[in-house]
């Protein structure tokens, strides 16, 4: 703990060396409210993790919420004064050649006043983004020889919703409206669920036993589900009447042909409990050959081996689309697909940006989706 705290104390003191003494033209009140924002998030923005142990619950979640907020600021502010200090290193060389110190030291003031007011736009506009009830996003897939009675086979897909200190009953209920209003033929929870212990959020999960389809709500584990005890978990969604899947699959009759609907544990759960370390060839095991073959897998990282094992669809979560910029470009460094539908050999790999949000809640070029996927023909 200590090491995170001076680790955040040395990127804020890195933000404010850079970025007030060129605040200094606009006067001490432009310094003084600049330090003070610094001072403030220095303090908050470790709140996001720890102060959801405290004791008293009222004031652990306005911990927990004013330093969420202070490291989504903080995340732009930081990016930005970096990017700014690289236009300056490359204007510095320019200089050289063409030397102009009146320019140049009125970009340096301008700048050091652009940064902090993008950084707070972006807050603005993410925390609207994150906070609005996700949008409904259509997608057809197409596969090949896919039954007649196939056609049109319709999932409903939702994902790292996140609930915790910050995600409550409330925004859950309305996911469930809105995924409900879909008349889908399955749902599918592509993990990533919870935030917290079945203990802590029994409650604000409680919504989801509302969720009705034809074939009803499937779900898998996600990283998340490892990290607030995942035996509860899996207890309690099966009380609330979902298929937990985990390295194995059910089959579903649909107008007279099958659908065979698997679904492995989160990519990384053997670090947890080697017993569920991930297997989509296993969860396909004693599946009919002849059947549609779908795979939720929280990570896209399993398509390999689901694209190996002969799955035509995998439906995945885990990386938001990045949430914002810009951590979309790193996602990409980690998994093989960011979101949307993709292929992979004969497999089609879709990933969802998320219903919810981790951390932060900002959103910024990376929307929070309800997936309804329908099947067509090729």
């Amino acid at each position: 703990m200590v090491r995170i705290y001076g680790l955040l104390a040395l990127f804020h003191a890195y933000a404010g060396w850079r970025l007030l003494p060129d605040l200094a033209s606009f006067g001490t009140g432009a310094v003084a409210t600049m330090a003070a924002w610094l001072v403030l998030s220095a303090v908050l923005l470790p709140q996001g993790f720890f102060a959801r142990r405290a004791q008293h619950r009222i004031l652990a979640d306005g911990l927990v919420w004013a330093g969420s907020i202070a490291m989504g600021s903080f995340s732009s502010l930081f990016v930005l004064t970096v990017l700014r200090d690289v236009f300056l290193l490359g204007i510095a060389a320019l200089e050289l050649w063409f030397p102009n110190p009146a320019a140049l030291a009125q970009f340096h003031a301008w700048s050091a006043v652009l940064v902090p007011v993008l950084a707070a736009g972006l807050t603005l506009v993410g925390f609207f983004n994150a906070r609005r009830r996700a949008v409904v996003r259509m997608v057809d897939v197409s596969i090949a020889g896919l039954p007649y009675a196939l056609n049109g086979f319709t999932i409903a897909q939702i994902s790292d919703i996140h609930v915790g200190p910050t995600i409550r009953r409330r925004y859950v209920d309305a996911i469930v409206d809105a995924v409900n209003a879909l008349e889908a033929d399955m749902i599918a929870i592509t993990g990533d669920l919870v935030d917290g212990s079945v203990a802590q959020l029994a409650t604000h999960t409680a919504p989801l036993a509302r969720l009705t389809s034809r074939h009803g709500s499937y779900f898998v584990t996600g990283n998340h589900e490892y990290y607030s005890g995942v035996a509860g978990w899996v207890m309690e969604l099966r009380r609330l009447g979902m298929c937990v899947l985990m390295n194995e699959h059910v089959v579903l009759e649909h107008e007279g042909e099958s659908v065979v609907v698997a679904g492995v544990t989160d990519f990384g759960a053997h670090h947890f409990d080697e017993s569920h370390r991930s297997d989509p060839a296993a969860a396909l095991a004693g599946a009919p050959r002849d059947a549609l073959r779908l795979l939720l897998a929280h990570q896209p990282r399993s398509a390999v081996l689901a694209e190996a094992a002969g799955f035509h669809l995998q439906l995945s979560g885990h990386t938001h689309g990045g949430q914002f910029w810009p951590w979309n470009f790193f996602v990409r460094m980690q998994q093989p697909f960011t979101s949307g539908l993709r292929r992979l050999g004969g497999l089609w790999v879709y990933t969802s940006r998320g219903t919810g949000y981790w951390g932060p809640p900002k959103r910024v070029g990376a929307p929070s989706e309800i997936t309804h996927l329908r099947l067509v023909p090729a």
